[in-house]
């Protein structure tokens, strides 16, 4: 079974812890520190692969985790970084993290770091200084980002096929192209979206055959809602109406009623609409056929007619479609281009250094809550158990100006001071 979609869980490496050490050698007098910084942890990297056609391996391995950062040694050694964990997703690839989306695989050896590794702490040599000649605090390795991720594949094709069942996609793609799906005289032949690439003059087409739509297929009605993805990134839809329909108008609105319900830039792609397997009837009949699609369809809509099996009419089909997908192909390069020169507008955004800077006090449930960038990355590096590293996070929010701000908010000694708003760090404050 054709799958299109999974969940998956991507955890990437945590970072190495730092050491504390000292040198001991039996000829050296007063040896310094000598702890070595962690490594980093590894990061979690889909890569699309134009080899690759289904995410079904995801449905087995739903775990995936990156490397590791292994602890800093004595003599200043850093610990061994992480392996990374590549994974290998179709061209056509989506990644979510709740709604948001994360990576968009649109060519092949597309690369992206979906969760990214914790880095390294570093070990007591890194703090030695003038005045703190014999540092006993090193930083814990931080974690790495881990979340639940959504993969969607979306077929990118420059033609998607639709109809109801039966209508002759697939015959009509088995004659244009390469590709060789299953055809027989029922309905419900293709149950998964069959690609082929049709050439036509000096250029080709890639062109998607989506499974045959019915009434409600937007709805979720035949899996319609599963397939219908597919077609979104198309540059034309191929509309093929069986020239034996007792009503070729009602099939045009109906299918066309299905893609406007499910999505309004479906119903906005250029559309050609042909009368298939027009062998059999004489040119009044055919023409009838047309006139009646005509009566309902856009007047930007060519109403055509062909014979896939008799190969006729189906050169001028391909003309027609390679015409409208160049078309909104440069109407598309055209308004990136506008975009890209709008985007080069001068705006006014705080820098990188100065979101580190930033942060935040507020009063939670008898809790204070300490948020920001910075702080929350020394609060995640810190060894709680060990009392130089708290000590040393107690200095570096006085730096900050944060125990000033706790104090004007009503803090007092033992009370408890949260970093970060999921409460992972915590210390009891205390007044020097």
């Amino acid at each position: 079974m054709f799958v299109d979609s999974a969940t998956v869980f991507v955890r990437a490496g945590r970072g190495g812890d730092g050491r504390v050490s000292f040198r001991t050698e039996k000829y050296v007098e007063k040896g310094g520190p000598d702890g070595g910084d962690g490594g980093r942890g590894g990061n979690v990297v889909f890569v699309a692969d134009q080899n690759t056609s289904t995410l079904v391996d995801f449905r087995i391995h739903r775990d995936l985790s990156a490397g590791n950062g292994q602890p800093g040694s004595m003599r200043r050694r850093h610990g061994k970084n992480g392996d990374d964990l590549r994974i290998k997703v179709p061209v056509g690839t989506q990644i979510y993290r709740d709604d948001e989306l994360l990576a968009d695989f649109t060519e092949a050896a597309q690369t992206a770091i979906v969760a990214k590794g914790g880095d390294g702490g570093f070990g007591n040599a890194h703090f030695k200084s003038s005045t703190r000649q014999a540092p006993r605090v090193a930083e814990l390795g931080e974690k790495g980002d881990e979340f639940e991720a959504k993969l969607e594949l979306k077929l990118i094709a420059d033609v998607g096929l639709v109809g109801f069942p039966n209508a002759g996609k697939s015959t009509f793609l088995s004659v244009v192209s390469n590709a060789r799906p299953e055809i027989a005289d029922y309905a419900f032949t293709t149950l998964t979206p069959n690609l082929g690439v049709a050439d036509i003059d000096d250029t080709s087409l890639l062109i998607a055959d989506i499974p045959g739509l019915i009434e409600g297929a937007s709805e979720g009605k035949g899996l319609g809602d599963a397939f219908l993805k597919h077609i979104e990134r198309t540059g034309a839809i191929l509309h093929l109406i069986d020239a034996y329909s007792d009503d070729p108008a009602k099939s045009y609105e109906t299918i066309r009623h299905e893609l406007e319900s499910y999505s309004s830039k479906l119903s906005g792609l250029p559309e050609v609409v042909v009368i298939s397997k027009a062998d059999g009837l004489d040119d009044e009949m055919i023409a009838a056929q047309q006139q009646a699609v005509r009566a309902v369809a856009p007047s930007s809509t060519r109403v055509m007619a062909m014979s896939s099996s008799a190969k006729r009419g189906t050169a001028e089909v391909l003309r027609e479609l390679a015409r409208k997908v160049h078309e909104l192909r440069r109407q598309q390069a055209a308004i990136d281009e506008e975009g890209g020169e709008e985007s080069a507008v001068p705006r006014i955004a705080l820098s990188d250094a100065q979101l580190d800077q930033k942060w935040h006090v507020t009063k939670e449930e008898g809790r204070y809550v300490v948020t920001g960038r910075k702080i929350e990355k020394f609060a995640a590096r810190t060894d709680y158990s060990n009392p130089h590293s708290v000590n040393r996070l107690r200095d570096i929010i006085k730096k900050m100006g944060i125990t000033h701000q706790l104090v004007r908010s009503g803090v007092e000694n033992d009370d408890i001071v949260v970093f970060g708003k999921r409460g992972d760090y915590q210390m009891r404050f205390t007044e020097e």
